[in-house]
Formats: structure tokens, sequence, C-alpha cells
């Protein structure tokens, strides 16, 4: 992304953008409300076409919606009548795979995130984090190049979120999947991002490599605590 503005017609949010994503990476985004961290989000999905500057993929530009992109939103978008392994096998179908293929692809996954025994279950039978977990699983099994996370674990508590954070970081080794994870809070943003980019006052203000390892006891590390406090003090990133 490269001079870009951003947002809708008669409308900028963001301004002068230049971020580069590397494949593999972890890049969590924040900022405060309104500041254009889902209208990055959507723009890299091909949703919202660039005002200005260019948008790329692999030196091409980026012209719509693409099946190498999945989006994850706050709100889970499973289908209320398919079942849990219905709605991880909806990726798989389009890509015109044989069913039992993908039937086997999605109960694999399922597996993976925990919900082995609930594949035959309709949303509104399980709990948010499970839902969560089934729609984490679906945009995986499509084996997409990116993964672009508006705040999905926003609505869920403390606990839950924790562990969708973990389950997240363990299901994405060895995918090579690369991931733009939206998000109001820094803890999540720090144990998450192997890099965190800062919005404010309509501009990407600063891109930081997040010091290493990830670990939840990580977090009185004091170039961890450094960094921290400069997310929530920066004037233009206040949270």
């Amino acid at each position: 992304m490269r001079g870009a503005t951003l947002g809708r017609p008669g409308a900028p949010v963001l301004h002068d953008v230049d971020l580069d994503v590397a494949p593999g990476e972890i890049l969590t985004v924040v900022g405060p409300s309104g500041c254009g961290k889902s209208t990055l989000l959507r723009t890299l999905a091909g949703l919202l076409a660039p005002l200005a500057g260019e948008v790329t993929q692999d030196a091409r530009p980026l012209t719509g919606p693409g099946a190498d992109r999945a989006l994850v939103f706050q709100e889970d978008a499973l289908l209320p009548w398919r079942t849990l392994r219905a709605n991880v096998e909806l990726p798989l179908a389009i890509r015109r795979l044989p069913r039992p293929e993908r039937r086997a692809q999605a109960e694999s996954w399922l597996s993976r995130v925990g919900l082995a025994e609930h594949t035959r279950r309709l949303p509104h039978r399980v709990s948010g984090g499970q839902r969560q977990r089934a729609q984490l699983a679906r945009a995986l099994a499509g084996a997409p190049r990116a993964v672009l996370m508006d705040e999905p674990f926003g609505a869920l508590d403390a606990q839950t979120r924790a562990g969708m954070q973990d389950l997240l970081v363990e299901v994405l080794r060895g995918t090579g999947a690369t991931v733009v994870f939206v998000t109001h809070d820094v803890d999540e943003a720090l144990f998450l991002g192997d890099r965190v980019a800062l919005l404010g006052a309509g501009r990407l203000t600063a891109v930081r490599d997040v010091p290493r390892p990830r670990e939840r006891g990580a977090h009185d590390d004091p170039a961890r605590v450094a960094l921290r406090r400069d997310v929530l003090t920066s004037p233009s990133t206040s949270l």
C-alpha cells in the first residue's frame, strides 16, 4: 500500500498510508474508535477501492475480493440453518471439492479448534466462543493466503478471549497464512502481533516490532512494558 487514501467517495478516513504486510506475519492494528481500522481492513479485503494511491498484492493492483483472503468479524456470520460442519464446508464447496473430501477437511478443522463433538450442531446450540471457533475453522479451511480479522474476540468474556487468542496462534502455526488483526485492546495487539500498526488522526502514525517471546508472562518484560506505554500515551492513538 503506497500513498493510499482510504474511505468512501467524498468521505476519506485515512490519508497517505504506506504499509507493507509481510507473508506469514500477524500484523495487529490499534487506534481509537472511528480512526479507520475497519476501513483499512475492508480495503485489504478488496471491498473498498482506494480513493488515491495504490493497494497491491504481489505487485499487482488489488481489484476486488478474492478466495485467497478470508474475513472474520466480531459477529460470527455463520449461516444459522447450517450445522457447524456445513458452515465450515462452504469455502471448500466454492472450490468445488468433492463432498467426501470437504466433509473430511471440515471435520479435521473443527477438531483442531476443539469442536469435534459439535460438528452436527446448529450455531444457536453452541456458545459464542464456540461459534467464533467455528468461524475461525471456516476461514482457515479454504487455505487462504491472508486472514483479515475485525475485532473477532471483542464480544467474548476475558477468559474465553484469552483462550481464543491462544487458539489462533496455535492453529495458524504451519499454515503460512498472513493475518491482519484489528483490535481496540492494546494487550491483545501486543500478545498476538509480530508488529503493531498505530492509527490516529486520519493517518498511519507508526508500525512497531513487538518484542518476543509470545508468552502470557512476558507482559512484565521491560521492552514490552515500554511499547505498551508508548502505544497508550501516543497523542494520536489514545484509546
